[in-house]
């Protein structure tokens, strides 16, 4: 069985499901998912990227994004969601929250799991992506397999 680990911010759309689900055929996949909070990145980073996508309202909105003990809540809800639209779409799923230091969580569950790739499905950042700050970047140079980025969908 191919093993993923699957780094994501916020819950996992039908399409996203159907897209990381498909990625290798018939070839049946387990993941383990990731979920950093949302609210636990750089709020002006985040705002800079609403504003280059052209999303002002969602700019204007950042503060009001939940962050630290306040955001770990909707995390693992939506953790839950998406782990579970995996297991709908006949994949095996397992997941956890990170609290702090993705990277290093990343590392450890990918050698842990002896994971074959790394999927990091995010929105576009476009300040980290610009600095090659982005979870994608950083962790093609950590985790030793190969790191496959891809832009979250919205519902």
């Amino acid at each position: 069985m191919f093993t993923s680990v699957l780094m994501i911010e916020k819950p996992l759309t039908s399409v996203d499901v159907e897209f990381v689900t498909t990625l290798h055929g018939d070839e049946p996949v387990s993941f383990v998912v990731l979920m950093q909070p949302r609210g636990d990145q750089d709020r002006l980073l985040r705002a800079i990227d609403d504003v280059a996508l052209g999303e002002l309202d969602e700019a204007v909105h950042e503060g009001d994004e939940p962050e630290g003990s306040a955001a770990q809540g909707p995390a693992e809800l939506a953790l839950q969601r998406s782990v579970q639209s995996l297991r709908d779409a006949g994949s095996k799923a397992v997941g956890h929250v990170v609290d702090d230091h993705p990277l290093d969580k990343l590392k450890g569950v990918v050698d842990e799991v002896n994971a074959d790739e790394v999927i990091v499905l995010t929105a576009p950042h476009y300040v980290e992506e610009f600095f090659h700050r982005d979870w994608a970047s950083r962790a093609r140079h950590k985790v030793g397999v190969p790191v496959l980025k891809l832009f979250a969908h919205s519902e």
